[in-house]
């Protein structure tokens, strides 16, 4: 299927919805219109340094720039900078930067970062700054990634890593958490035996159902695990697997658009999670070849936002903007 062409001659490095409009807060902010118009403010504000990527907030109030390899990160309001953000430099050139922006069930918006110690994870509010989650710490040896906040606030999933170097996913109650921070050091609400694979890719489908993708690895599976080459529909309320279904390919990146999926390897395919059927694909669209978030030689993740109302999805090329209607 064709991708509508928004001509930007140039690599965008933050992509947002506003309403039909797509915004790149990095860079002036530039606005394109639904019909490929661009429109950039009198005064041009551009981020110096290596910021490649970044995470809006889903009140559209914050968002955060971020050098997906590096320690450093902005943390804006309306384009403007509020604060800095960092990470542990301790193998920060191997895996990717981990935050996420959301709102808690008591309605603070909050960033949920790595910000000391590349293990402990910390909620802070996003207005002030104020760390939620003092206290002493004793957390677990891992590598927390790709860092995402259910859509209700109440969960967040980290698709980190531990040595060998090896894939997991990991689900944590953040409202609990902001009573009792060590809640963040445990194994959390995701049993690491329901994996028998190496997580690639994991992302929400809404605030109880969590998307898991299993790298194709060679080897045996127990029947109600999750096995190499699967997509697992993981419930957090049932604390089982609602579907596992095989997949012909990798996944890479995964965004959740509705009830479907997109998967950014390659080219991008909209997929059915609970079949793992593909049901339209992009051949003349790059995707990238991201697998999982780790890696000694940096892949970029590829700069991609979904509508909120999931029927189109926006990603960056290197001149360029394809954005997919996700209409089978």
């Amino acid at each position: 299927m064709q991708a509508q062409r928004i001509t930007t001659g140039r690599q965008v490095s933050a992509l947002s919805w506003d309403g039909d409009d797509l915004v790149d807060f990095s860079n002036g902010p530039t606005r394109w219109s639904p019909d490929g118009t661009a429109d950039s403010p009198q005064i041009f504000h551009v981020f110096a340094g290596s910021f490649d990527h970044a995470v809006a907030s889903p009140s559209g109030r914050f968002d955060v720039l971020y050098a997906e390899r590096g320690t450093k990160a902005l943390f804006l309001s309306g384009g403007e900078l509020l604060r800095e953000l960092d990470r542990s430099y301790y193998h920060a050139e191997d895996f990717d930067f981990p935050v996420a922006l959301g709102t808690l069930p008591d309605g603070r918006e909050v960033v949920v970062h790595c910000p000391n110690e590349y293990n402990v994870l910390q909620i802070d509010d996003a207005e002030t700054g104020r760390r939620i989650t003092e206290g002493s710490r004793t957390p677990q040896d891992v590598f927390h990634s790709r860092l995402s906040i259910s859509p209700d606030g109440r969960y967040l999933l980290a698709a980190g890593w531990v040595w060998q170097p090896y894939g997991i996913a990991m689900i944590f109650d953040l409202a609990a958490a902001v009573k009792d921070p060590t809640v963040l050091d445990g194994l959390g609400l995701l049993p690491a035996v329901m994996c028998d694979a190496e997580v690639e890719s994991a992302c929400w489908l809404d605030s109880d159902r969590v998307a898991i993708a299993a790298s194709n690895e060679d080897g045996d599976a127990e029947p109600d695990t999750l096995a190499p080459g699967q997509l697992g529909i993981w419930s957090v309320s049932s604390a089982r697997w609602l579907s596992r279904s095989p997949l012909s390919h990798p996944v890479g990146t995964m965004i959740a658009c509705g009830e479907r999926i997109v998967s950014l390897y390659g080219h991008p395919r909209l997929i059915d999670p609970t079949s793992g059927r593909t049901l339209i694909e992009w051949p003349d669209v790059d995707a990238g070849r991201k697998s999982g978030s780790y890696g000694v030689t940096h892949v970029p993740t590829p700069v991609a936002v979904a509508h909120p109302d999931g029927t189109r999805l926006a990603i960056a090329q290197t001149d360029h903007i394809a954005v997919l209607k996700l209409e089978p």
